[in-house]
């Protein structure tokens, strides 16, 4: 990357949250946090408790994608062309924050706009600066620029990995306040009304078995390395099913008490699993076969500490990605107590729920 001492010297200075080692915090995790009154404090609390990263993302999102990082890179080509006729649309010179960038198949899609990618899996920005992309490791609910900072964002299939509608709600704020007045903000998330409803009876609903993935044992605030190194191991077009292994030590009553007992930013955690008959949270997985899969690296690092999980009859190791998909008119309620945002454009496309936002304010 070339843009350490142009672009990026304009940010503003954040600490961000769920980033392994390329940021640090102070030993308190919230000493950085100046005495006022008693409802900043609230406020500002409250924002910093969506920050923190819960364990299942931790380890059905991040750990996996760190994983799966190059041969996800090399599934991913095709522009969508709702994203790709936004990305033209806009006014040459523009500089667009693409959030969740992945293998930045769409930064420099339009050769007139200027693209500056973030990701939360510091493998897949690899990938990106290898090719010449402008990209940093970032959380999407602590976007590093300024407020006003782009011309237009953009966050496609992200959404849907974070766990809480407290985080989903700050990842859209964000987009909103890093933009522009004026400038216009493209969300899309995988909908539950899937138009191949075949995929859900290969999708793993989330019951309360798995309710302690919610909160693990001593959480902790930011995003810690995996205990080994999990290499990309290349993956089938399969879906399929796998168990999880429990984090050991605490019941699942337990976990439900402590996951009611946390801030407001994690009240949703345990109603967010829904019933059999309005599932929304599930465990997408994600076949990498045997003959491609490296015996004794990341297989079995993953393996070891329930990961994933082998399926013998299909010859492949199974990881889990969670997400949490989404109802109809969900985003548009997520949106609808921001101020300074109104929606300018809803669709439905591949059996996702997309959105465009203009910044008012």
């Amino acid at each position: 990357m070339s843009a350490g001492s142009g672009i990026f010297s304009t940010m503003r200075e954040v600490k961000v949250k769920g980033v392994s080692s390329l940021c640090t915090l102070d030993s308190n995790g919230e000493s950085h946090i100046l005495q006022s009154e008693l409802a900043s404090d609230s406020q500002r609390n409250s924002s910093l408790n969506v920050q923190f990263t819960p364990e299942i993302e931790k380890k059905y999102v991040h750990h996996v994608y760190d994983a799966i990082a190059p041969h996800f890179s090399s599934t991913r080509f095709a522009k969508w062309p709702k994203v790709a006729n936004f990305l033209s649309s806009l006014p040459s010179g523009s500089l667009v924050l693409d959030a969740g960038c992945g293998n930045g198949k769409y930064l420099g899609f339009n050769p007139d706009c200027f693209f500056i990618g973030c990701d939360i899996s510091a493998p897949l920005i690899k990938i990106c600066a290898d090719r010449g992309h402008e990209v940093l490791v970032a959380d999407a609910v602590d976007l590093p620029y300024r407020t006003g900072f782009g011309d237009a964002a953009i966050s496609i299939a992200v959404l849907h990995h974070l766990s809480t509608e407290g985080r989903r709600k700050k990842a859209i704020e964000e987009l909103i306040r890093v933009v522009k007045k004026g400038g216009l903000v493209l969300i899309t998330v995988w909908a539950v009304e899937q138009e191949d409803k075949s995929l859900l009876a290969k999708w793993t609903p989330l019951t309360q078995k798995y309710g302690e993935e919610w909160i693990g044992p001593g959480s902790p605030r930011v995003r810690s390395p995996s205990s080994c190194t999990l290499e990309s191991i290349p993956e089938t077009e399969e879906n399929g099913f796998g168990e999880h292994k429990k984090d050991s030590g605490q019941s699942y009553m337990q976990s439900l008490q402590e996951i009611t007992s946390q801030s407001e930013s994690y009240s949703g955690a345990s109603t967010d699993v829904k019933n059999a008959n309005n599932q929304q949270e599930y465990f997408v997985p994600w076949h990498l076969p045997y003959h491609r899969a490296e015996v004794s690296g990341a297989s079995a690092c993953a393996l070891a500490n329930g990961l994933a999980k082998k399926d013998d009859k299909k010859g492949a190791v199974v990881y889990n990605r969670y997400y949490h998909v989404f109802s109809e008119g969900e985003l548009e309620r997520l949106v609808a107590g921001i101020d300074n945002a109104v929606i300018v454009d809803r669709f439905f496309d591949k059996s996702n729920w997309c959105i465009v936002l203009e910044k008012k304010l």
